[in-house]
């Protein structure tokens, strides 16, 4: 080879390298000039990433402190997809360690236009340690919190849950959702290629949600559960409430619900049965609620408890005619036999005694027509018809609880205020929140003293012989109360169902130290009167909770 062509070779190659030398050149004057802010951009979005720290939801407990909802560590796992080497590998990891199926998730591994994309929300900690084991480059975990109610179904309807996202959606989760919740935390962290954290931007630590401390005594609650559910399948019920409630302070002990399901699996229970009917449902109350026209009128000085009234066995009020519930001739009552025999034509009369006006203020002294109160979403008021649309014969209903619609909560507080020297005191289910003051409780005096004593005594007589609410009666106490048995109202508001009703019954004990108020409801049982359906469940209930927060008797010969 001559040292001419050696020469052109050299220079061939030198220009070649210049060339490339030159493009190499170009090419990064273009990426460090031209392209640098968008690639900057892209570069700090592909390793850059802000986490969100979850803050702690509060735990909620019962009265004794036992845990009704907390939480518990779980961790959630997710994966970028732009970090991923091998989708198809990570699916079928992911299948193996936590029982995805992995052709559902390939897609979303190999699309590269997503940076973040969930494999599993909360996951069980010892099956994801299982994945985070295998260090697959694209795949990362962070600590989360699940909502457990470790009581299962005990106070589902009361505490309701809390979603996915750990924000409450129903119940004392959904009510004091702010104050459980706290605020959640953040953290902008960098990643190297195979989503390794390198460095950390910066922090904002998260504030820890608070606890609360219910009324609620779980072992009464469950007890009350427990009835409801024997005594609806007894009697073939469609549902039934409870509650059980202190008359003096207002906190409800329970607040029972059947059917029930278990929180815990709350997205497989049904509206119907999440629904929690003690305070969104409404009924019309029969004859327990003969209490406010007999209240009224003894009030109002037109009668006493010893005056007696002639009454016959029907009475004719406007286009209606009235019948006791049990056919009987003309008798001579006085008020307090009125109360024991839940006689409709001696309640009707008491209340045409008191006029409307003065009726419909006592209805609305009593609270109904308005929310309680209740610390819980979805209080209804109940449905009391205004004063200007009483029609003839409304006089005739309202005394013997028909034309008007209350829930199980406005009853037990208005016996409450009864059992309570005549002080109504709000229901309520928060004792308090940790690290605040407790919330300040309603009361209203809408009774003296006297006569609420008085109504405690003619009450007393509905649990004695002869009257309705014996099955009622609790051994070693002196019970007062009222047995309901209504008729539904038929759904074209043409009357009222012959087979449809709502027995219930509800009273305080001792009667003389009243510490207790309950109240049972059945909707739509077999056997329709008040006196054999749910007063049996009263005093299973109130013979268990006098037990339980060991009450001495009152009247220890009986």
């Amino acid at each position: 080879m001559t040292s001419r062509v050696v020469n052109r070779r050299i220079r061939l190659l030198f220009v070649l390298l210049s060339l490339a030398l030159a493009g190499s050149l170009a090419r990064a004057v273009w990426l460090q000039g031209v392209r640098a802010q968008p690639l900057s951009r892209l570069a700090a979005k592909q390793q850059r990433q802000t986490l969100e720290l979850p803050a702690r939801r509060g735990t909620i407990f019962d009265r004794n402190g036992v845990p009704l909802a907390l939480g518990e560590q779980a961790t959630t796992v997710y994966a970028d997809p732009t970090q991923i080497q091998n989708a198809r590998l990570v699916a079928l990891a992911a299948e193996k360690a936590l029982g995805l199926d992995a052709e559902t998730i390939f897609p979303q591994l190999k699309d590269t236009s997503l940076a973040f994309v969930y494999l599993q929300r909360k996951a069980d900690s010892a099956k994801a340690e299982r994945l985070r084991k295998r260090e697959l480059p694209g795949v990362g975990f962070y600590t989360e919190e699940r909502r457990r109610y470790p009581q299962g179904a005990v106070g589902a309807q009361v505490l309701g849950f809390a979603g996915q996202d750990n924000r409450g959606l129903a119940g004392v989760e959904l009510q004091l959702d702010d104050v459980l919740r706290g605020r959640p935390g953040r953290e902008t962290v960098i990643r190297d290629p195979f989503g390794r954290v390198v460095d950390v931007l910066s922090e904002t630590s998260e504030r820890q949600g608070r606890d609360v401390f219910l009324t609620l005594d779980h072992r009464i609650q469950a007890k009350a559960e427990d009835v409801l559910r024997r005594t609806a399948r007894q009697w073939g019920a469609k549902s039934a409430t409870a509650l059980v409630l202190d008359p003096s302070s207002g906190e409800i002990y329970a607040m029972a619900t059947a059917p029930t399901f278990d929180a815990n699996r709350f997205a497989e229970a049904s509206q119907d049965k999440q629904r929690n009917r003690t305070a969104t449902d409404t009924y019309e109350p029969g004859s327990t609620f003969k209490l406010i026209p007999v209240a009224g009128a003894l009030s109002e000085g037109l009668v006493t408890p010893d005056s007696a009234l002639t009454l016959a066995t029907s009475i004719r009020v406007a286009d209606r005619v009235i019948n006791e519930h049990e056919p009987r001739p003309t008798v001579r009552m006085t008020v307090a036999d009125i109360v024991a025999q839940s006689s409709n034509v001696g309640a009707i009369t008491l209340g045409q005694q008191l006029g409307s006006e003065r009726l419909a203020s006592w209805v609305a002294r009593f609270g109904f027509g308005k929310r309680t109160g209740l610390d819980l979403p979805g209080e209804t008021p109940g449905l009391v018809l205004p004063l200007e649309r009483w029609s003839g014969s409304t006089i005739g209903n309202l005394p013997i609880g028909q034309g008007i619609a209350v829930t199980p909560v406005q009853m037990a507080a208005a016996y409450a205020a009864v059992a309570n020297n005549g002080v109504w005191v709000q229901p309520h289910l928060v004792g308090r929140v940790a690290g605040r003051s407790a919330a300040r409780v309603g009361r209203r005096r809408i009774l003296t003293p006297v006569i609420a004593s008085q109504l405690a005594t003619m009450l007393t007589g509905v649990v004695a012989e002869g009257g309705t609410g014996l099955a009622a009666a609790v051994p070693g106490y002196n019970v007062a109360g009222k047995t309901g048995t209504a008729a539904k109202p038929l759904s074209d508001g043409s009357g009222y169902s012959t087979s449809r009703y709502v027995a219930s019954f509800v009273g305080f004990v001792p009667a003389t130290r009243p510490r207790l108020v309950i109240l049972v409801t059945l909707d739509e049982p077999t056997t329709i009167w008040g006196g054999l359906v749910a007063a049996p469940a009263f005093q299973e209930l109130a013979r268990f909770a006098l037990q339980y927060l060991e009450v001495p008797p009152d009247n220890p010969e009986n």
